[in-house]
């Protein structure tokens, strides 16, 4: 084996195992090297497709002494009890968001890393995407002022194909429903790029015609520690889009992208768009801003990989990860209550009183 490649598995080997694995396989830091799966299917379609040894049991591949980091891609409620048994085997973990789906487990696999001396990585891949580290940039540099608003949406169509056998049509497994699946990549987006959240208000409704249990659409206003506000929309019953749009004084900054290039990311900048307005003749000073090619999975990949060897983490951090699961747990206590304004801050610290 290549000594400069960090050796990582992979649990769960399901579609989305596929997507991340199709990305490693572009790296030069990192080689998965195994996976399991409960299903036999799924164990063999991967073998065939990959040629990457799966092994039957969890317990088989973590025995395995040239793994050094684990990724989790099983179904939300099984986060924390996977990534305890990675963390008990020493290896570093990578879980896909949100890191769970309660935030009581959140805490707790956040509290693996200093139990275990590991570190561990949630996939908040959208934050990487190259469209809102350009706006970061702006932002941060304030050459367009400071940040004011933020708005953003991300939709797709999910709610219409529901049906029992998903375990999206349940209110408990994915609460919310694009409020915790898809409206979560925009909490943590808007942490990024605003700072810390004071609250949030939040109203969601049901319109898909299958009947399942969660809520189909949601609107959650956020205000910012600094005073600056920002909205997050999410729809299950449209076509796929993502947006952010930042308000800063002197200007303001647009990202757009076409949803159904998501899981091919290398293309994602060819269906982008990203325009800056600056100055109070903004619209007429509209200027079109290229966007590079990326990959947001190929780089949270390497982030975790890099970790894996430094036991050093910035970002996609499991702070971060539980920060965006408070955001969606008081925006849900929200809804309950007629939109009252929630504290992010008391949403924490209430469950890390319930561990």
């Amino acid at each position: 084996m290549n000594p400069s490649l960090v050796n990582i598995g992979i649990v769960g080997l399901g579609r989305w195992a596929r997507v991340l694995t199709n990305a490693a396989k572009q790296s030069k830091k990192l080689k998965i090297i195994a996976g399991h799966s409960r299903s036999v299917e799924n164990r063999q379609s991967f073998l065939e497709e990959f040629n990457i040894k799966t092994y039957d049991t969890i317990e088989e591949m973590l025995s395995n002494p040239n793994i050094e980091g684990v990724i989790i891609t099983v179904p939300n409620e099984q986060h924390y009890p996977v990534a305890e048994k990675i963390a008990a085997a020493g290896k570093h973990v990578y879980t896909e968001k949100p890191i769970s789906n309660t935030l009581e487990d959140g805490l707790r696999m956040e509290r693996l890393q200093q139990k275990h001396d590991i570190v561990m990585v949630v996939g908040h891949s959208a934050r990487l995407l190259k469209g809102v580290t350009i706006i970061k940039k702006f932002i941060d540099s304030e050459e367009i002022g400071r940040l004011c608003f933020v708005e953003s949406n991300f939709s797709n169509e999910r709610a219409l194909t529901l049906s029992p056998d998903t375990w999206r049509w349940y209110r408990k497994r994915a609460p919310g429903g694009p409020l915790s699946q898809l409206a979560i990549h925009q909490f943590n987006i808007l942490h990024y790029l605003g700072g810390e959240i004071d609250s949030v208000s939040s109203i969601a409704s049901k319109l898909s015609p299958v009947g399942a249990e969660v809520d189909d659409q949601s609107m959650t206003t956020i205000k910012f520690k600094n005073g600056a506000l920002g909205y997050v929309g999410s729809s299950w019953t449209s076509p796929g889009i993502f947006s952010v749009r930042a308000f800063c004084q002197n200007g303001l900054i647009h990202h757009e992208l076409d949803f159904s290039s998501w899981d091919n990311p290398d293309n994602l900048h060819k269906s982008s768009s990203l325009y800056i307005q600056r100055g109070i003749d903004g619209f007429g000073l509209k200027e079109e801003l290229s966007i590079p090619p990326g990959n947001m999975f190929l780089d949270e990949l390497e982030i975790f990989a890099a970790a894996c060897r430094s036991k050093k983490i910035d970002q996609l951090t499991a702070h971060d990860g539980n920060v965006a699961v408070a955001v969606v747990m008081a925006a849900l206590k929200s809804i309950d209550e007629s939109g009252r304004l929630i504290s992010v801050e008391n949403t924490l610290n209430k469950a890390k009183q319930n561990i």
